[in-house]
């Protein structure tokens, strides 16, 4: 049983894919937590969560960001892990980023989808030359050991991310993290991973818009790291 780990889960107008994503992980008998992060106008799928009893924590503002932070505020177990509510994160590959955790004792785990057999079904080519664009720029100026800086399933230790006062409420916080951890001298492992072909619905991240602002974000944090 694993009662020391919380799944942190965005899940903003992802009403087709939970009955699937909720099966899929009480199937595997975890023993996790999971929190489920929502608008409260988000009525559908609010009704879907409801019928699994997990817990539901509203999310007052907007944005991806914005809901991982209140999600992760709320854990009280050792471990947290955000996980995506459109199926294309697969539950079993969490044992093994556990006992990576558990043997090696980092700060956080990154899955990646581009190591030796790892691989994604929903990378367009846009999104994968972003990913591999963002992963070169930030090893380059913070030299960080990952490889998939913008693959946002990724599990850590509670106290360590609360550490990092994240503030960014968009899609910057899937580098926030890593470039944070990393001036914070925090240990961070990789972990091989597959993503999945989503369950149904569209991406909600615009690659132009917030690779741009990532872009940014990236640029401001090297010349202003304490910022």
């Amino acid at each position: 049983m694993n009662n020391d780990l919380t799944l942190v889960i965005p899940a903003k107008n992802e009403k087709e894919s939970l009955y699937f994503v909720i099966s899929e992980i009480e199937k595997l008998k975890l023993g996790a937590k999971i929190s489920f992060v929502v608008e409260k106008k988000d009525f559908s799928t609010i009704n879907v969560i409801k019928r699994f009893k997990h817990q539901i924590i509203f999310q007052t503002n907007k944005g991806y960001g914005d809901a991982l932070i209140k999600g992760i505020s709320s854990v009280k177990t050792k471990y947290f892990c955000i996980f995506n509510a459109d199926a294309s994160f697969n539950p079993i590959e969490l044992r093994k980023m556990l006992r990576i955790a558990r043997l090696n004792n980092p700060d956080f785990i990154f899955a990646s989808r581009y190591e030796k057999k790892c691989s994604s079904e929903d990378d367009t080519l846009v999104t994968k030359f972003g990913n591999f664009f963002f992963t070169k720029l930030g090893s380059f100026l913070f030299k960080l050991e990952i490889t998939d800086i913008l693959y946002t399933f990724v599990l850590g230790k509670t106290l360590s991310a609360k550490k990092l006062n994240l503030k960014e409420k968009d899609f910057r916080l899937c580098v926030e993290l890593p470039i944070k951890a990393k001036l914070n001298n925090m240990k961070m492992l990789t972990s091989k991973s597959h993503e999945r072909k989503r369950y149904s619905g569209v991406k909600k991240v615009n690659a132009f818009r917030d690779g741009f602002l990532i872009l940014t974000y990236i640029i401001k944090k090297y010349f202003n790291p304490t910022k």
